[in-house]
């Protein structure tokens, strides 16, 4: 009887073990499958790599995502003002050179988090996102124009 208990308690055991394994495994497939950055080439980058960005790079086309009073209140030197809000950014995201770096940015980052996915999506390969927005930007001691 005894032996019997042991070896239905090492079964059980067993059985715990494969499915804590298995679970385990579930989820890290689950983190995985959710991160909102796997397998696009969309990338948030620091004030700094951004400006790096625009001074280096070839062919940036330099997208302001944020309304038309926020842009006029200040943006980044040679930006295109496309609302994402009333459609402009949608209506012309096509004119966009899909194999040219495409920098986006917003107030703060959620705007132009869309719009970055929204590249990606469509097919865009060099996609920078501003992390933190013109609020970032402007912390930085980075130069905007009104």
């Amino acid at each position: 009887m005894e032996t019997e208990i042991n070896a239905q308690y090492f079964f059980n055991l067993i059985i715990m073990r494969t499915f804590i394994a298995y679970l385990s495994f579930l989820c890290c497939l689950l983190a995985i499958a959710c991160n909102p950055d796997s397998g696009n080439n969309e990338m948030v980058i620091s004030p700094d790599a951004f400006e790096t960005k625009l001074k280096t790079e070839t062919g940036v086309q330099l997208i302001d995502v944020r309304t038309q009073e926020e842009f006029q209140a200040g943006h980044l030197n040679g930006a295109l003002n496309w609302d994402i809000e009333n459609g402009d950014f949608q209506k012309n995201m096509p004119s966009l050179d899909k194999n040219k770096p495409v920098l986006v940015y917003c107030a703060v980052g959620g705007r132009s988090a869309t719009s970055a996915n929204k590249l990606n999506a469509a097919g865009y390969t060099k996609v920078y996102d501003l992390k933190g927005g013109i609020k970032a930007w402007k912390a930085a001691g980075k130069p905007v124009v009104q």
